[in-house]
């Protein structure tokens, strides 16, 4: 039986070359389900002589669910076959109202 943490639901792991992904279903405080995404990878340190891992994490809430999983849909499915995607696919909408603005966003624009 799987031991897990106490607001962990299901765990699996998939080991694909070096990097190992997680796939972990866990609760929020309200028992609403969410999705994180953790990438592993085992680093050599030459100047300790040990390894380490160098770990990603994603979180992915329910209401984000069928966005992200059509515009990965997209991004595999160009990568397979050439075809670009939709580019509905990745507009981004405005919380105040409610309209799509631009998805041209750079990581740089996303620091903290």
């Amino acid at each position: 039986m799987e031991k897990f943490e106490k607001n962990e639901v299901l765990s699996r792991a998939v080991r694909a070359g070096k990097r190992t992904y997680f796939f972990d279903v866990k609760t929020t405080k309200s028992e609403e389900k969410y999705l994180t995404i953790t990438e592993s990878k085992r680093r050599f340190n030459p100047d300790t002589g040990l390894f380490t891992y160098e770990k990603h994490k994603l979180f992915l809430y329910k209401e984000d669910f069928e966005k992200f999983q059509n515009a990965l849909a997209g991004i595999l499915n160009f990568i397979e076959t050439g075809q670009l995607p939709d580019d509905s696919l990745f507009a981004f909408e405005n919380p105040k109202t409610e309209e799509p603005e631009s998805s041209d966003i750079n990581f740089e624009d996303l620091e903290a």
